[in-house]
């Protein structure tokens, strides 16, 4: 059996040092069978391949409208119906003064994600964007997840393309990567029922891609899912930016138990996320870049993570997302500064490059 387990990563090895493509066949083995020594080397083959020695992290913020949702997602802490104790509703006025705060503090990027508002058309999210450009004409807005989007334009009807164009036009720059959760149908129907499907969040971001938005991709792991949901999930994910090449980032995103009806599962181990890090990096050969979102699974395991083939760790956040702290992450309030995202990176050897949304350098240190 020892013989054929390392005849099996050797053909790998070989395969990913050739610059070559692992199959769906090969991924599942890497899960099931490398260790993590292994799967370290490979996926900083290539992340170096991709980036060098350098990890990127913006200057942002985020706002979240509001946590009122139609959903009832088995995983979700953050969500609340409306009247319901928790819940809560921002303003347009309160939005813009959030706005106005970083602009004097010279936030390059926010990132607008909330719940999926049963009243709230595209009309209000037009005004919104449109609203915000025109108070900060340099900021990059990167906003709604596919899920928003799609009730949105129903809600409106109006279609997918035609919807993100006017989004477009009032001053939308690109879309994030959540709601994919993970895309078997099977397993979705346990854990969000009444979700947007999973082919039609593809169709949404395939659009974005062909109206000139650029869109980040996501998958939510460590829950009730097997190695072979995660491997269709990114295949899904590789097979459209072969189409597109529309896709900036992967973000693997970890459940977390706590005040959610999945909690009685429990999390996943530092080295399952470790091994999921890694895996991605080598399975997505055409993804620019990997990111750790540090406030998900704390900054220990975000440095741990870029031996791991991330090259991304998102950004200084400012203390302005509800969405992980409610569901028990480490860091209850995250923030980080400038200085501490530069010294965790240099810690690991590696060289910190201050982007925009669209991984252009603004500053290496």
């Amino acid at each position: 059996m020892t013989g054929i387990l390392d005849k099996r990563l050797k053909d790998i090895e070989q395969t990913v040092s050739e610059g070559r493509r692992i199959s769906s066949e090969d991924g599942l083995y890497l899960y099931e069978n490398a260790e993590l020594g292994y799967l370290s080397r490979l996926a900083c083959l290539v992340k170096e391949r991709k980036s060098g020695k350098h990890v990127y992290f913006n200057h942002n913020f985020h706002i979240e409208p509001t946590n009122i949702c139609i959903h009832s997602c088995k995983f979700c802490s953050y969500s609340r119906k409306v009247n319901q104790e928790g819940a809560w509703e921002m303003s347009l006025e309160d939005i813009l003064k959030e706005i106005n705060k970083f602009r004097d503090l010279k936030a390059t990027e926010v990132h607008i994600v909330g719940g999926v508002h049963p009243h709230r058309t595209l009309d209000y999210y037009e005004d919104m964007i449109r609203q915000i450009r025109a108070l900060n004409p340099t900021l990059f807005i990167k906003a709604f997840t596919a899920v928003e989007l799609d009730f949105m334009f129903r809600k409106s009807q109006v279609s997918v393309e035609e919807g993100l164009s006017r989004l477009k036009k009032a001053g939308l720059d690109a879309i994030p990567g959540g709601g994919a959760e993970l895309f078997d149908e099977e397993l979705r129907k346990m854990i969000c029922p009444d979700k947007t499907g999973s082919e039609l969040w593809l169709s949404i971001h395939e659009t974005a891609h062909k109206v000139g938005i650029p869109t980040n991709a996501t998958m939510l792991y460590g829950h009730i899912e097997k190695y072979e949901h995660r491997i269709d999930h990114l295949n899904r994910l590789r097979l459209l930016q072969d189409r597109t090449g529309g896709f900036q980032v992967f973000i693997p995103l970890k459940y977390r138990k706590e005040n959610n009806a999945l909690g009685i599962i429990g999390e996943v181990s530092t080295i399952e996320d470790l091994r999921n890090y890694a895996v991605s990096r080598i399975y997505l050969d055409n993804f620019p870049h990997l990111k750790a979102y540090w406030p998900m699974i704390g900054k220990e395991i975000a440095g741990l993570s870029l031996s791991f083939g991330v090259d991304d760790l998102d950004g200084t956040i400012e203390d302005t997302t509800r969405i992980y702290s409610m569901a028990g992450a480490e860091d209850q309030n995250p923030a980080m500064t400038t200085e501490g995202l530069v010294t965790l990176i240099r810690s690991s050897g590696l060289e910190p490059v201050e982007r925009d949304t669209l991984y252009n350098t603004l500053k290496s240190y």
